[in-house]
């Protein structure tokens, strides 16, 4: 009995689905734009953005330069974002605000566009040029739109965004190291330090940095040596004064032995040479 039912059930959907496509189809065919825009927006409305998506398309030339037309591209760009084809959402809200600079809905369209953007950014590992435009459109979304209801989001979406970027550069400064370019490493580290002075990985990039001068030093000619093992010294005491309880703690002291160690025999050195 309950199997019966339950079949029952299934087809009764599968039948109202059917009408559904078929009235889809139909409104699709269908020349009166009047019942177009009215069926987009019960589409919209209903969250059903593809189709909605399909019907608008066909009626935006229509309305231009009529007073239902804010409102149509509106929801016409919104659909796009909705179905996640974020590169003709940003066109389409860019497109809006050029359209209409006195709508009231511009600020939310400057910022969809700018959101349109972050939506676009990938995933760190991945060349990061849509992050950087994702973050330039939304910090001039916030100049020119300080107290905009949208500016706590906005500001969020920027904070996300930069933690990525710093990501990025962190594993590629990381990479240098890995890979015993240790010279690059230096730089690479030295820079991601200046560029992000707040980074959450500034232990790990002190870290990484006292590594690679370490290596750099202990695999060094003699002429260069000590020079650079007073380097690495020097990097792992700042990182200690910065990162006491550092995770990295016994692996620094280990170092700093060896390094004080090498420096000894220098020091011993200069004596022997000086009698």
């Amino acid at each position: 009995m309950i199997l019966k039912t339950f079949k029952s059930l299934v087809v009764l959907l599968l039948l109202i689905s059917l009408a559904s496509c078929s009235d889809y189809q139909k409104l699709l065919n269908n020349p009166d734009i009047n019942l177009k825009y009215k069926g987009a927006e019960a589409y919209y409305n209903a969250g059903e953005y593809k189709k909605a998506n399909r019907v608008l398309e066909q009626i935006v030339p229509s309305y231009r330069g009529k007073p239902q037309a804010q409102r149509i591209i509106f929801f016409y760009a919104n659909s796009f974002f909705q179905i996640r084809d974020y590169n003709l959402a940003a066109y389409q809200f860019e497109s809006f605000v050029k359209a209409y600079p006195k709508s009231d809905r511009l600020q939310e369209a400057y910022f969809m566009a700018a959101k349109s953007y972050y939506m676009l950014s990938p995933r760190s590992s991945l060349d990061q040029q849509d992050t950087y435009t994702a973050i330039d459109k939304l910090q001039v979304f916030l100049d020119n739109y300080p107290n905009s209801e949208f500016s706590e989001e906005a500001n969020t979406l920027i904070a996300e965004l930069q933690v990525k970027l710093e990501k990025k550069f962190f594993e590629i400064s990381k990479k240098y190291h890995t890979i015993r370019d240790y010279k690059a490493a230096l730089n690479a580290f030295d820079n991601f330090i200046s560029d992000f002075p707040g980074t959450q990985y500034k232990e790990e990039a002190l870290y990484y940095k006292f590594l690679s001068s370490y290596e750099l030093a202990i695999n060094s000619i003699f002429a260069k040596k000590e020079d650079r093992l007073t380097d690495a010294e020097e990097l792992g005491r700042t990182l200690l004064s910065y990162f006491p309880e550092s995770l990295f703690l016994d692996d620094i002291d280990k170092k700093l032995k060896t390094i004080k160690k090498e420096l000894n025999t220098f020091d011993q050195s200069t004596t022997t040479n000086t009698k």
